[in-house]
Protein backbone atom coordinates (compact mmCIF):
# COMPACT_ATOMS: atom_id res chain seq x y z
CA UNK A 1 0.00 0.00 0.00
CA UNK A 2 1.44 3.39 -1.03
CA UNK A 3 0.68 6.40 1.12
CA UNK A 4 0.48 9.77 -0.59
CA UNK A 5 1.53 12.70 1.55
CA UNK A 6 -0.88 15.65 1.37
CA UNK A 7 0.41 18.73 -0.40
CA UNK A 8 1.45 21.65 1.74
CA UNK A 9 -0.15 25.03 1.15
CA UNK A 10 2.01 28.11 0.77
CA UNK A 11 0.63 29.36 4.09
CA UNK A 12 2.05 26.24 5.78
CA UNK A 13 5.62 27.19 4.90
CA UNK A 14 7.99 29.22 7.06
CA UNK A 15 9.44 32.50 5.90
CA UNK A 16 10.80 35.83 7.10
CA UNK A 17 8.36 37.82 9.23
CA UNK A 18 6.87 40.80 7.39
CA UNK A 19 4.59 43.78 7.98
CA UNK A 20 0.82 43.93 7.47
CA UNK A 21 -0.07 44.67 3.82
CA UNK A 22 3.54 45.35 2.79
CA UNK A 23 4.79 41.91 3.78
CA UNK A 24 8.55 41.63 3.22
CA UNK A 25 8.73 44.46 0.66
CA UNK A 26 10.64 46.89 2.91
CA UNK A 27 13.17 44.19 3.87
CA UNK A 28 14.34 43.62 0.31
CA UNK A 29 17.89 44.81 -0.36
CA UNK A 30 17.67 44.72 -4.15
CA UNK A 31 21.42 44.87 -4.97
CA UNK A 32 21.91 41.86 -2.67
CA UNK A 33 18.52 40.19 -3.08
CA UNK A 34 20.04 36.90 -4.28
CA UNK A 35 22.20 36.69 -1.14
CA UNK A 36 19.20 37.46 1.05
CA UNK A 37 17.25 34.67 -0.56
CA UNK A 38 20.17 32.26 -0.09
CA UNK A 39 20.51 33.21 3.60
CA UNK A 40 16.79 32.73 4.15
CA UNK A 41 17.04 29.30 2.48
CA UNK A 42 19.74 28.39 5.01
CA UNK A 43 17.41 29.56 7.80
CA UNK A 44 14.01 28.31 6.65
CA UNK A 45 14.88 25.40 4.38
CA UNK A 46 14.64 24.74 0.63
CA UNK A 47 11.00 25.91 0.41
CA UNK A 48 9.73 29.07 2.05
CA UNK A 49 7.36 31.92 1.34
CA UNK A 50 7.63 35.66 0.77
CA UNK A 51 4.92 38.30 0.57
CA UNK A 52 5.47 41.47 -1.44
CA UNK A 53 2.54 43.89 -1.16
CA UNK A 54 -0.13 41.24 -1.59
CA UNK A 55 1.89 39.00 -3.91
CA UNK A 56 2.47 35.55 -2.43
CA UNK A 57 5.77 34.07 -3.63
CA UNK A 58 7.25 30.60 -3.23
CA UNK A 59 11.04 30.39 -3.05
CA UNK A 60 12.55 27.06 -4.11
CA UNK A 61 16.22 26.27 -3.45
CA UNK A 62 16.19 22.54 -4.27
CA UNK A 63 18.01 22.08 -7.60
CA UNK A 64 15.90 19.11 -8.69
CA UNK A 65 12.69 21.05 -8.12
CA UNK A 66 14.11 24.13 -9.88
CA UNK A 67 15.12 21.96 -12.85
CA UNK A 68 11.63 20.41 -12.93
CA UNK A 69 10.09 23.89 -13.06
CA UNK A 70 12.43 25.05 -15.82
CA UNK A 71 11.78 21.96 -17.93
CA UNK A 72 8.03 22.52 -17.56
CA UNK A 73 8.22 25.69 -19.62
CA UNK A 74 6.46 27.11 -21.53
CA UNK A 75 3.34 25.01 -20.83
CA UNK A 76 3.56 24.71 -17.03
CA UNK A 77 5.53 27.86 -16.18
CA UNK A 78 6.20 31.14 -17.96
CA UNK A 79 8.02 34.42 -17.50
CA UNK A 80 6.13 36.46 -14.96
CA UNK A 81 3.31 38.65 -16.18
CA UNK A 82 4.83 41.50 -14.16
CA UNK A 83 8.08 41.27 -16.13
CA UNK A 84 6.09 41.31 -19.38
CA UNK A 85 3.93 44.22 -18.22
CA UNK A 86 6.88 46.34 -17.02
CA UNK A 87 8.89 45.58 -20.16
CA UNK A 88 6.08 46.69 -22.45
CA UNK A 89 5.44 49.78 -20.33
CA UNK A 90 9.12 50.74 -20.54
CA UNK A 91 9.03 50.43 -24.32
CA UNK A 92 10.97 47.19 -24.74
CA UNK A 93 9.96 45.45 -27.95
CA UNK A 94 8.77 41.82 -27.68
CA UNK A 95 11.61 39.29 -27.85
CA UNK A 96 12.12 35.62 -27.09
CA UNK A 97 13.34 36.40 -23.55
CA UNK A 98 10.01 37.82 -22.42
CA UNK A 99 7.63 36.12 -24.88
CA UNK A 100 5.26 33.35 -23.81
CA UNK A 101 3.05 30.73 -25.41
CA UNK A 102 2.80 30.51 -29.18
CA UNK A 103 4.63 33.82 -29.66
CA UNK A 104 7.62 32.30 -27.86
CA UNK A 105 7.52 29.16 -30.03
CA UNK A 106 7.57 31.20 -33.27
CA UNK A 107 10.37 33.44 -32.09
CA UNK A 108 12.38 30.57 -30.65
CA UNK A 109 12.53 28.87 -34.06
CA UNK A 110 13.73 32.11 -35.60
CA UNK A 111 16.37 32.77 -32.93
CA UNK A 112 17.69 29.21 -32.93
CA UNK A 113 18.17 29.45 -36.71
CA UNK A 114 20.41 32.44 -36.14
CA UNK A 115 22.44 30.67 -33.42
CA UNK A 116 22.98 27.51 -35.45
CA UNK A 117 26.63 26.47 -34.81
CA UNK A 118 27.37 26.45 -38.55
CA UNK A 119 26.33 30.10 -38.73
CA UNK A 120 28.36 30.98 -35.64
CA UNK A 121 31.47 29.41 -37.22
CA UNK A 122 31.10 31.70 -40.21
CA UNK A 123 31.10 34.75 -37.88
CA UNK A 124 34.41 33.70 -36.29
CA UNK A 125 36.64 36.17 -38.23
CA UNK A 126 34.51 39.07 -36.99
CA UNK A 127 34.86 37.89 -33.39
CA UNK A 128 38.62 37.47 -33.82
CA UNK A 129 38.90 41.08 -35.04
CA UNK A 130 37.09 42.38 -31.95
CA UNK A 131 39.29 40.23 -29.70
CA UNK A 132 42.42 41.66 -31.32
CA UNK A 133 41.13 45.17 -30.62
CA UNK A 134 40.71 44.27 -26.95
CA UNK A 135 44.30 42.98 -26.95
CA UNK A 136 45.49 46.26 -28.43
CA UNK A 137 43.63 48.27 -25.82
CA UNK A 138 45.15 46.19 -23.00
CA UNK A 139 48.66 46.41 -24.48
CA UNK A 140 48.45 50.19 -24.22
CA UNK A 141 47.33 49.97 -20.60
CA UNK A 142 50.06 47.43 -19.73
CA UNK A 143 52.77 49.55 -21.39
CA UNK A 144 51.62 52.62 -19.48
CA UNK A 145 51.36 50.73 -16.18
CA UNK A 146 47.67 51.63 -15.94
CA UNK A 147 45.01 49.63 -14.15
CA UNK A 148 42.12 48.50 -16.35
CA UNK A 149 38.47 49.01 -15.42
CA UNK A 150 37.77 45.33 -16.04
CA UNK A 151 34.01 45.29 -16.42
CA UNK A 152 33.87 48.47 -18.49
CA UNK A 153 36.37 47.05 -21.00
CA UNK A 154 34.65 43.67 -21.09
CA UNK A 155 31.32 45.39 -21.71
CA UNK A 156 32.92 47.17 -24.67
CA UNK A 157 34.23 43.83 -25.92
CA UNK A 158 30.83 42.12 -25.70
CA UNK A 159 28.93 45.07 -27.22
CA UNK A 160 31.36 45.18 -30.15
CA UNK A 161 31.24 41.40 -30.54
CA UNK A 162 27.43 41.23 -30.49
CA UNK A 163 27.07 44.22 -32.81
CA UNK A 164 29.46 42.65 -35.31
CA UNK A 165 28.31 39.06 -35.03
CA UNK A 166 24.63 39.70 -34.71
CA UNK A 167 24.05 42.77 -36.85
CA UNK A 168 27.08 43.26 -39.06
CA UNK A 169 27.67 46.64 -37.40
CA UNK A 170 31.25 47.72 -36.63
CA UNK A 171 30.60 50.02 -33.65
CA UNK A 172 34.20 49.70 -32.34
CA UNK A 173 33.86 51.12 -28.83
CA UNK A 174 37.17 49.45 -27.95
CA UNK A 175 39.29 51.73 -30.15
CA UNK A 176 37.14 54.84 -30.37
CA UNK A 177 36.33 55.18 -26.64
CA UNK A 178 32.80 55.99 -27.83
CA UNK A 179 30.50 54.12 -25.48
CA UNK A 180 27.08 55.58 -26.36
CA UNK A 181 25.38 52.22 -26.99
CA UNK A 182 26.93 50.67 -23.90
CA UNK A 183 25.93 53.61 -21.71
CA UNK A 184 22.31 53.39 -22.87
CA UNK A 185 22.18 49.60 -22.49
CA UNK A 186 23.58 49.79 -18.96
CA UNK A 187 20.50 51.73 -17.81
CA UNK A 188 17.89 49.24 -19.03
CA UNK A 189 18.42 46.03 -17.05
CA UNK A 190 18.85 47.76 -13.65
CA UNK A 191 15.69 49.81 -14.26
CA UNK A 192 13.76 46.69 -15.25
CA UNK A 193 14.81 44.94 -12.04
CA UNK A 194 13.94 47.92 -9.83
CA UNK A 195 10.48 48.25 -11.33
CA UNK A 196 9.67 44.53 -11.25
CA UNK A 197 10.36 44.34 -7.51
CA UNK A 198 9.13 47.83 -6.58
CA UNK A 199 6.40 47.80 -3.88
CA UNK A 200 4.69 50.76 -5.59
CA UNK A 201 4.87 51.99 -9.22
CA UNK A 202 6.32 55.41 -8.39
CA UNK A 203 7.26 56.07 -12.03
CA UNK A 204 3.56 56.25 -12.93
CA UNK A 205 3.07 59.07 -10.44
CA UNK A 206 6.28 61.09 -10.79
CA UNK A 207 9.10 60.98 -13.33
CA UNK A 208 12.49 61.27 -11.67
CA UNK A 209 15.64 62.33 -13.57
CA UNK A 210 16.64 58.65 -13.77
CA UNK A 211 13.28 57.84 -15.42
CA UNK A 212 13.79 60.57 -18.01
CA UNK A 213 17.32 59.29 -18.71
CA UNK A 214 15.89 55.78 -19.10
CA UNK A 215 13.30 56.99 -21.62
CA UNK A 216 16.03 58.69 -23.64
CA UNK A 217 18.21 55.57 -23.56
CA UNK A 218 15.36 53.32 -24.68
CA UNK A 219 14.53 55.68 -27.55
CA UNK A 220 18.18 55.75 -28.66
CA UNK A 221 18.61 51.97 -28.49
CA UNK A 222 15.27 51.28 -30.21
CA UNK A 223 16.24 53.66 -33.02
CA UNK A 224 19.62 51.91 -33.40
CA UNK A 225 17.94 48.49 -33.43
CA UNK A 226 15.40 49.58 -36.07
CA UNK A 227 18.34 50.80 -38.15
CA UNK A 228 20.10 47.43 -37.84
CA UNK A 229 16.96 45.62 -39.05
CA UNK A 230 16.42 48.02 -41.98
CA UNK A 231 20.07 47.76 -43.06
CA UNK A 232 19.95 43.96 -42.91
CA UNK A 233 16.82 43.84 -45.07
CA UNK A 234 18.47 46.18 -47.59
CA UNK A 235 21.54 43.93 -47.75
CA UNK A 236 19.39 40.83 -48.30
CA UNK A 237 17.51 42.56 -51.10
CA UNK A 238 20.67 43.85 -52.78
CA UNK A 239 22.63 40.57 -52.48
CA UNK A 240 20.44 37.49 -53.08
CA UNK A 241 23.41 35.19 -52.35
CA UNK A 242 23.10 36.16 -48.68
CA UNK A 243 19.89 34.14 -48.54
CA UNK A 244 22.03 31.02 -48.86
CA UNK A 245 24.90 32.21 -46.64
CA UNK A 246 23.72 34.99 -44.28
CA UNK A 247 26.60 37.10 -43.00
CA UNK A 248 25.30 37.59 -39.46
CA UNK A 249 22.71 36.46 -36.91
CA UNK A 250 20.24 39.19 -37.82
CA UNK A 251 20.18 38.23 -41.49
CA UNK A 252 19.69 34.57 -40.50
CA UNK A 253 16.82 35.57 -38.18
CA UNK A 254 15.11 37.66 -40.87
CA UNK A 255 15.30 34.76 -43.31
CA UNK A 256 13.90 32.39 -40.69
CA UNK A 257 11.15 34.90 -39.86
CA UNK A 258 10.18 35.15 -43.53
CA UNK A 259 9.84 31.37 -43.61
CA UNK A 260 7.20 31.62 -40.89
CA UNK A 261 4.81 32.97 -43.52
CA UNK A 262 4.42 36.48 -42.18
CA UNK A 263 3.65 35.37 -38.61
CA UNK A 264 6.76 37.16 -37.32
CA UNK A 265 6.96 40.89 -37.91
CA UNK A 266 9.98 43.18 -37.90
CA UNK A 267 8.86 44.45 -34.48
CA UNK A 268 9.54 40.97 -33.08
CA UNK A 269 12.80 40.70 -35.02
CA UNK A 270 13.84 44.03 -33.48
CA UNK A 271 12.81 42.77 -30.04
CA UNK A 272 15.21 39.87 -30.38
CA UNK A 273 17.97 42.20 -31.56
CA UNK A 274 17.43 44.15 -28.33
CA UNK A 275 17.46 40.89 -26.35
CA UNK A 276 20.81 39.90 -27.86
CA UNK A 277 22.30 43.32 -27.10
CA UNK A 278 21.12 43.32 -23.48
CA UNK A 279 21.68 39.66 -22.61
CA UNK A 280 24.82 39.26 -24.71
CA UNK A 281 26.49 42.29 -23.16
CA UNK A 282 25.78 41.73 -19.46
CA UNK A 283 25.98 37.98 -19.03
CA UNK A 284 29.15 37.26 -21.00
CA UNK A 285 31.05 40.32 -19.73
CA UNK A 286 30.24 39.56 -16.09
CA UNK A 287 31.13 35.87 -16.46
CA UNK A 288 34.49 36.89 -17.95
CA UNK A 289 35.10 39.36 -15.12
CA UNK A 290 34.34 36.72 -12.49
CA UNK A 291 36.52 34.17 -14.30
CA UNK A 292 39.54 36.49 -14.44
CA UNK A 293 39.05 37.36 -10.77
CA UNK A 294 38.79 33.71 -9.66
CA UNK A 295 41.84 32.66 -11.69
CA UNK A 296 43.84 35.50 -10.15
CA UNK A 297 42.93 34.14 -6.71
CA UNK A 298 43.86 30.55 -7.63
CA UNK A 299 47.47 30.49 -8.92
CA UNK A 300 47.51 26.75 -9.62
CA UNK A 301 44.47 26.92 -11.88
CA UNK A 302 45.80 30.08 -13.54
CA UNK A 303 49.14 28.40 -14.28
CA UNK A 304 47.47 25.32 -15.76
CA UNK A 305 45.08 27.37 -17.91
CA UNK A 306 47.96 29.58 -19.12
CA UNK A 307 50.12 26.57 -20.00
CA UNK A 308 47.27 25.00 -21.96
CA UNK A 309 46.59 28.18 -23.93
CA UNK A 310 50.24 28.84 -24.78
CA UNK A 311 50.82 25.22 -25.81
CA UNK A 312 47.70 24.67 -27.93
CA UNK A 313 47.16 28.16 -29.36
CA UNK A 314 50.62 29.77 -29.33
CA UNK A 315 49.74 32.77 -31.53
CA UNK A 316 46.71 34.67 -30.16
CA UNK A 317 46.44 36.66 -33.41
CA UNK A 318 45.76 33.52 -35.44
CA UNK A 319 43.36 31.67 -33.15
CA UNK A 320 41.18 29.10 -34.88
CA UNK A 321 37.92 27.39 -33.96
CA UNK A 322 39.75 24.06 -33.68
CA UNK A 323 42.32 25.53 -31.30
CA UNK A 324 39.59 26.96 -29.08
CA UNK A 325 37.75 23.63 -29.09
CA UNK A 326 40.91 21.93 -27.78
CA UNK A 327 41.12 24.17 -24.68
CA UNK A 328 39.40 21.73 -22.32
CA UNK A 329 40.83 23.10 -19.09
CA UNK A 330 39.98 26.68 -20.03
CA UNK A 331 36.39 25.62 -20.67
CA UNK A 332 36.37 23.79 -17.33
CA UNK A 333 37.42 27.09 -15.71
CA UNK A 334 34.43 28.77 -17.36
CA UNK A 335 32.03 26.12 -16.04
CA UNK A 336 33.51 26.32 -12.56
CA UNK A 337 33.16 30.12 -12.65
CA UNK A 338 29.50 29.81 -13.60
CA UNK A 339 28.92 27.33 -10.76
CA UNK A 340 30.37 29.67 -8.12
CA UNK A 341 29.33 32.99 -9.68
CA UNK A 342 26.28 32.45 -11.92
CA UNK A 343 25.32 35.77 -13.45
CA UNK A 344 21.65 34.77 -13.10
CA UNK A 345 21.53 33.37 -9.53
CA UNK A 346 17.73 33.65 -9.28
CA UNK A 347 15.01 32.94 -11.82
CA UNK A 348 11.38 33.97 -11.17
CA UNK A 349 8.69 32.00 -13.01
CA UNK A 350 4.89 32.06 -12.89
CA UNK A 351 2.64 28.99 -12.83
CA UNK A 352 0.35 28.71 -15.85
CA UNK A 353 -2.06 26.35 -14.06
CA UNK A 354 -2.45 24.65 -10.69
CA UNK A 355 0.46 22.28 -10.04
CA UNK A 356 2.83 21.10 -7.30
CA UNK A 357 6.55 21.60 -6.68
CA UNK A 358 8.44 19.74 -3.99
CA UNK A 359 5.24 18.72 -2.24
CA UNK A 360 3.92 22.31 -2.19
CA UNK A 361 0.64 23.28 -3.84
CA UNK A 362 1.26 25.96 -6.47
CA UNK A 363 -1.80 27.84 -7.66
CA UNK A 364 -2.16 29.23 -11.17
CA UNK A 365 -0.57 32.68 -11.34
CA UNK A 366 1.70 32.11 -8.34
CA UNK A 367 5.29 33.30 -8.74
CA UNK A 368 8.08 30.87 -7.87
CA UNK A 369 11.63 32.17 -7.44
CA UNK A 370 14.18 29.44 -8.15
CA UNK A 371 17.62 29.77 -6.55
CA UNK A 372 20.17 28.54 -9.08
CA UNK A 373 23.31 28.63 -6.91
CA UNK A 374 22.11 27.27 -3.55
CA UNK A 375 22.74 23.56 -4.08
CA UNK A 376 25.73 24.12 -6.36
CA UNK A 377 27.72 25.46 -3.39
CA UNK A 378 26.33 23.02 -0.83
CA UNK A 379 28.41 20.25 0.77
CA UNK A 380 25.35 18.00 0.51
CA UNK A 381 25.65 18.00 -3.27
CA UNK A 382 29.18 19.04 -4.35
CA UNK A 383 32.52 18.04 -2.81
CA UNK A 384 34.56 21.05 -1.59
CA UNK A 385 31.78 23.35 -2.82
CA UNK A 386 33.43 26.71 -2.15
CA UNK A 387 36.77 25.77 -3.75
CA UNK A 388 37.54 26.87 -7.32
CA UNK A 389 38.34 23.45 -8.76
CA UNK A 390 38.01 23.30 -12.56
CA UNK A 391 39.26 19.69 -12.51
CA UNK A 392 35.81 18.59 -11.33
CA UNK A 393 34.56 19.27 -14.89
CA UNK A 394 37.18 17.08 -16.59
CA UNK A 395 37.62 13.37 -17.19
CA UNK A 396 39.99 11.40 -15.00
CA UNK A 397 42.82 11.84 -17.51
CA UNK A 398 42.16 15.55 -17.78
CA UNK A 399 41.41 15.21 -21.47
CA UNK A 400 37.95 14.86 -23.05
CA UNK A 401 35.42 16.91 -21.12
CA UNK A 402 33.04 14.83 -18.99
CA UNK A 403 31.06 16.95 -16.59
CA UNK A 404 31.12 15.69 -13.02
CA UNK A 405 27.68 14.34 -12.15
CA UNK A 406 27.17 16.43 -9.02
CA UNK A 407 28.32 19.67 -10.63
CA UNK A 408 26.31 19.03 -13.79
CA UNK A 409 23.11 18.35 -11.87
CA UNK A 410 23.30 21.39 -9.63
CA UNK A 411 24.78 24.01 -11.97
CA UNK A 412 22.34 25.47 -14.51
CA UNK A 413 23.88 28.79 -15.63
CA UNK A 414 22.03 28.71 -18.97
CA UNK A 415 18.76 27.42 -17.50
CA UNK A 416 17.24 24.08 -18.45
CA UNK A 417 14.57 22.62 -20.67
CA UNK A 418 13.02 24.14 -23.81
CA UNK A 419 13.82 27.71 -22.74
CA UNK A 420 17.53 27.08 -22.18
CA UNK A 421 19.56 30.09 -23.34
CA UNK A 422 19.82 29.93 -27.15
CA UNK A 423 23.10 31.88 -27.12
CA UNK A 424 25.06 29.51 -24.86
CA UNK A 425 27.29 28.23 -27.68
CA UNK A 426 28.20 31.77 -28.73
CA UNK A 427 28.72 32.86 -25.11
CA UNK A 428 31.23 30.05 -24.47
CA UNK A 429 32.99 30.89 -27.72
CA UNK A 430 33.37 34.56 -26.70
CA UNK A 431 34.56 33.58 -23.21
CA UNK A 432 37.19 31.14 -24.47
CA UNK A 433 38.41 33.54 -27.16
CA UNK A 434 38.82 36.48 -24.78
CA UNK A 435 40.55 34.29 -22.19
CA UNK A 436 42.85 32.69 -24.78
CA UNK A 437 43.90 36.18 -25.86
CA UNK A 438 44.45 37.34 -22.27
CA UNK A 439 46.49 34.32 -21.18
CA UNK A 440 48.36 34.14 -24.48
CA UNK A 441 49.40 37.81 -24.59
CA UNK A 442 49.73 38.82 -20.94
CA UNK A 443 50.61 37.80 -17.42
CA UNK A 444 48.04 38.80 -14.81
CA UNK A 445 49.82 41.00 -12.26
CA UNK A 446 46.71 41.35 -10.10
CA UNK A 447 42.97 41.94 -9.91
CA UNK A 448 42.17 44.53 -7.26
CA UNK A 449 38.91 45.23 -5.44
CA UNK A 450 37.96 48.68 -4.10
CA UNK A 451 38.63 47.72 -0.45
CA UNK A 452 41.29 45.05 -0.91
CA UNK A 453 38.92 42.35 0.33
CA UNK A 454 37.04 39.65 -1.59
CA UNK A 455 35.02 40.90 -4.57
CA UNK A 456 31.51 41.93 -3.62
CA UNK A 457 28.47 40.75 -5.56
CA UNK A 458 25.80 43.16 -6.77
CA UNK A 459 22.57 42.08 -8.43
CA UNK A 460 21.50 44.38 -11.21
CA UNK A 461 19.32 41.91 -13.09
CA UNK A 462 22.59 40.03 -13.61
CA UNK A 463 25.13 39.45 -10.84
CA UNK A 464 28.22 41.58 -11.26
CA UNK A 465 31.47 41.98 -9.27
CA UNK A 466 31.94 45.44 -7.86
CA UNK A 467 34.78 47.66 -9.05
CA UNK A 468 37.44 45.22 -10.27
CA UNK A 469 40.71 46.70 -11.56
CA UNK A 470 42.96 44.50 -13.70
CA UNK A 471 46.76 44.92 -13.82
CA UNK A 472 48.64 43.27 -16.67
CA UNK A 473 52.20 42.69 -17.81
CA UNK A 474 52.75 42.10 -21.49
CA UNK A 475 54.19 38.66 -22.17
CA UNK A 476 57.85 38.56 -23.27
Amino acid sequence: MTLTMPLRELSDLPGPRGLPLLGNALQIDLPHFHQQLERWAAEFGPFYRLQLVGRQILVAADHEVVATMLRDRPDGFRRTSRLEEIGIEMGLKPGVFGANGEAWRRQRRMVMAGFDPSHVRSYFPSLLKVTQRLAGRWRKAASAGQSIDLQADLMRFTVDAIAGLAFGADVNTLESDEDVIQRHLDRIFPALQRRVFAPLPWWRLVRLPADRALEKSLAEVNAAVDGFVAQARARLQASPELRERPANLLEAMILAADQEGGQIHDNEVAGNVMTMLLAGEDTTANTLAWMIYLLSRNPGALARATEEVRRLSPDPDTLTMDQLASLDYLEACAHETMRLKPVAPIIPQQAVSDTALGGVQVKAGMVVIGLLRHDGVSERHVPHPTVFEPERWLGEEGGPRRLAASARRTSMPFGAGPRMCPGRYLALLEIKMAMAMLLGCFDIAGVDTPDGLEARERLSFTMTPVGLKLRLRERD
